[in-house]
């Protein structure tokens, strides 16, 4: 009988650690608003070919900053070790100075929660690869 009561208050402390995880998911944004919000990065970023001053944002989930080959990057950027996702994008997005120390891009961030995930959400359908043939 002990084990089983063991058994189960095991089985809500998991349940309430997952419940706190869900609750961390991130909200999902408007990619039409988001759509929006990258004007103010395609003065200097392109969804993708490199023809601009800032590195393609072709192909970036996933991949390691400061990664491409047709971009000179800041070592700070290169060093950073930093796997772009939504999660590190927002962070970078927030404070770009202060994510990571050192980066040459001139940008203040975005400041509002609601434009970078909206503008995430447009970069995660923008910048994917497409699945299938």
């Amino acid at each position: 009988m002990l084990s089983h009561v063991a058994a189960l208050v095991a089985l809500g402390a998991f349940a309430s650690v997952m419940q706190v995880g869900a609750s961390q998911a991130r909200p999902a944004g408007d990619p039409a608003r988001g759509k929006v919000v990258f004007e103010q990065c395609a003065a200097c970023h392109a969804l993708d070919d490199p023809t601009s001053s800032g590195p393609s944002l072709k192909g970036m989930f996933g991949r390691k900053a400061g990664s491409r080959d047709d971009y000179r990057y800041s070592v700070a950027m290169t060093r950073s070790g930093v796997v772009w996702d939504a999660a590190t994008l927002d962070a970078y997005l927030a404070d770009p100075q202060a994510y990571i120390v050192g980066n040459r891009m001139s940008f203040a961030g975005v400041t509002e929660q609601s434009d970078r995930d909206d503008l995430i959400a447009y970069l995660e359908q923008a910048v994917r690869p497409t699945e299938g043939p």
